[in-house]
C-alpha cells in the first residue's frame, strides 16, 4: 500500500508551453477560416501553418522588452513566419485568444478533476455497500443521537459527490465558450460567422455576446464548482478525523509501513492525510472570493482580474486535483472498526432508545409532554451512571403500569433503527 500522486498531467495543463501551443491553436484556426473567405492567400496560409511555431524563452525575452505577453508571442512567431505573418491575428484583439484560450484550459483541466471524482465515487459507493449493515452512532452536535450504519455515512459522501461531478459537468460547459467579437465585442474587424466557425473548429460555443472579455460570471461558476466540491472534501475529510479520536476510533485513515506520528510519542496514529485535505482545501474556497470579484470589471474591460485568474485557476485546480487522489487513497485504504462502532452504541446505556420510549407511551394514551418529561427524568438517570435506560424503564411504576415487558423489550430493538436502509439505499440508486 503505497500513497502516490502526480500532479505532472493537470499542472501541465497551466504551463507556459501548453498556453502558448493553444494561443498558436486558435491563431492558425482564425487564418483558416480568413483563408476560407479569401482574406489570406493561400500560399501565405500555407506558409504559416508550415512555419508557425515558438519558442517559449524567446517570448519572455520580448515580453520583457515590450511588457504585452501577446504581443510578444507574435512577434516570436512573426520571427519564424516571415512576411505572411502580416495575416497572423488580423482583426484580432489580445482578449479574443486569451479568454477563448483559457476556456480550453479550464475544460482540460475540468476533464481531468471529473476523471478523479468517477475513481472516488466508485470508492465511496464500495464502501457503502461493503458496510450497509453495519451499525454505528449517529451523532448530532457531537453527542450519541440514534443508530445508523457506517454504509449511510459512505452513502451519504457518495451522493453528494455525484452532485459534485454533475457540478462541475455542468460548469465546464457553461466555461466552455470562446470569443472573437474585437475590441469591444462589436466585430468592428471581424464578422460574427467567422466567430462561429472559429469556436466549431476548437469545440467551443461562441459566447452569444461578449464585451473585449468574456462576462466572468462564467469563471465563477466554474470556480464555485470547485469551491463546493473541495467544501465536500473538507466535511468528508472533518468526518474520518473525528472517527478517528481516541475516545471514538471507529475509523481510521491508512497509516501506512514505517510511518511516524510523533517525534515524540511514538504511539500516535494521527489523520495527517485528512488534516491536510481540510487545510488545502480553505485555500480553494477562499480563491472564490476572487473569482467573485473579479466579475466586477471597468465598463467593457480591465485586467484587473487577469492577474488573478493566474493565481486561482492553475492553483485550485491542480490543489482539487490532488485534493481528490488523495480522498480516494483514504477510502480506498480506510481502516473500519466494527465492534468499535458496538461498543460505542452500548457506551451510553441505551439512552438512544429514548425517542421511541417516547413514543411507545404516547402510544398508549399518555400525552407527549408527560411521555417526553417521563423519558427525560430517566434519560438523566443514566446520565448520572444509576442504570441503564432498559433497566430503569423495568424498574419504574409508571412505565410498568403503561407497558407490558414483552412491549418494553421491543422498544430496546436496535434492528428498528435500521429497518429502512434498504429504501435510502433504493432511493439513491445504489440498490434495486
Amino acid at each position: 500500500m503505497i500513497e502516490r500522486y502526480s500532479r505532472k498531467e493537470i499542472a501541465e495543463i497551466w504551463e507556459l508551453e501548453n498556453k502558448f501551443r493553444i494561443w498558436l491553436e486558435i491563431e492558425l484556426a482564425v487564418c483558416e477560416v480568413q483563408a476560407e473567405d479569401g482574406l489570406i492567400p493561400s500560399g501565405d496560409l500555407q506558409n504559416i501553418k508550415e512555419k508557425a511555431s515558438f519558442d517559449v524563452e524567446r517570448i519572455l525575452e520580448i515580453e520583457n522588452e515590450v511588457h504585452h505577453d501577446v504581443i510578444a508571442f507574435l512577434t516570436a512567431v512573426g520571427e519564424r513566419v516571415g512576411p505572411s505573418s502580416r495575416y497572423i491575428h488580423y482583426g484580432l484583439t489580445s482578449s479574443d485568444i486569451v479568454d477563448t484560450a483559457l476556456s480550453i484550459q479550464l475544460r482540460q483541466a475540468g476533464e481531468i478533476i471529473i476523471k478523479g471524482l468517477d475513481r472516488l465515487i466508485v470508492s465511496l459507493k464500495d464502501k457503502a455497500l461493503k458496510y450497509k449493515d453495519t451499525p454505528c452512532m449517529g451523532r448530532s452536535h457531537g453527542v450519541h443521537a440514534e443508530p445508523t450504519t457506517f454504509g449511510v455515512k459512505m452513502a451519504l459522501y457518495y451522493q453528494e459527490f455525484r452532485r459534485n461531478h454533475e457540478r462541475l459537468a455542468r460548469a465546464i460547459q457553461s466555461v466552455s465558450f470562446g470569443k472573437f467579437s474585437g475590441a469591444v465585442g462589436t466585430f468592428s474587424n471581424i464578422s460574427p460567422e467567422l466567430e462561429k466557425r472559429v469556436c466549431r473548429r476548437l469545440g467551443l460555443e461562441p459566447d452569444p455576446i461578449s464585451t473585449q472579455v468574456i462576462q466572468r460570471d462564467r469563471h465563477a461558476e466554474f470556480m464555485s464548482a470547485l469551491a463546493i466540491c473541495a467544501g465536500s472534501l473538507d466535511q468528508l475529510a472533518t468526518e474520518i478525523r473525528h472517527l478517528q479520536r481516541t475516545e471514538v476510533r471507529e475509523a481510521e485513515e491508512p497509516f501506512q509501513k514505517g510511518q511516524k506520528g510523533s517525534s515524540a510519542m511514538p504511539h500516535k496514529r494521527n489523520p495527517i492525510l485528512c488534516e491536510r485535505v481540510t487545510g488545502i482545501s480553505r485555500v480553494i474556497k477562499a480563491n472564490m472570493n476572487v473569482a467573485l470579484d473579479n466579475m466586477t470589471l471597468w465598463h467593457e474591460r480591465d485586467i484587473s482580474h487577469s492577474s488573478a485568474e493566474r493565481i486561482i485557476f492553475p492553483d485550485s485546480t491542480i490543489a482539487l486535483d490532488y485534493l481528490i487522489h488523495r480522498m480516494i487513497f483514504i477510502i480506498e485504504n480506510l481502516n473500519v472498526y466494527p465492534q468499535a462502532m458496538m461498543e460505542n452504541i452500548s457506551r451510553t446505556g441505551g439512552l438512544f432508545y429514548s425517542q421511541t420510549l417516547l413514543l411507545a407511551l404516547v402510544e398508549k394514551g399518555i400525552s407527549r409532554e408527560e411521555s417526553y418529561r417521563l423519558v427525560q427524568d430517566l434519560a438523566m438517570r443514566v446520565w448520572a451512571r444509576e442504570g441503564t435506560l432498559h433497566e430503569l424503564c423495568i424498574a419504574d411504576p409508571v412505565v410498568k403500569k403503561t407497558l407490558s415487558r414483552q412491549e418494553i423489550d421491543s422498544v430496546f430493538d436496535l434492528k428498528r433503527f435500521l429497518k429502512n436502509i434498504p429504501a435510502i439505499y433504493e432511493k439513491i440508486g445504489l440498490i434495486t
